[in-house]
């Protein structure tokens, strides 16, 4: 890892609000980007819900090429997206019972 990906990465890990995070992320990205990796988590979220590439076109209106490849990634990857999107879950449920 170059040291310039090991800067930003510890930067990410330095925010600590949701808000810190948007404001950091719409002065780094552009929209178009952060709308992509945003697209890209969600259809994550759908492949391991279990949802077809269909569905996920429809609702999403990503390209079936773009979704092979983050199967490709949950399945074969480094376990990224399995991670965070178990712990978001789990958060989120959490959060549900204190509701």
């Amino acid at each position: 890892m170059s040291r310039q990906t090991e800067v930003l990465f510890r930067a990410i890990l330095e925010l600590q609000t949701i808000e810190e995070c948007q404001d950091f992320f719409e002065d780094l990205c552009t929209m178009k980007e952060l709308s992509d990796m945003a697209q890209r988590v969600e259809t994550a979220n759908m492949l391991l819900d279990g949802k077809t590439y269909e569905q996920i076109v429809k609702e999403v209106e990503i390209s079936t090429a773009t979704i092979s490849r983050i199967n490709r990634c949950i399945q074969y990857g480094n376990g990224g997206y399995r991670t965070i999107l178990g712990r978001v879950s789990a958060e989120e449920k959490s959060s549900d019972v204190l509701e």
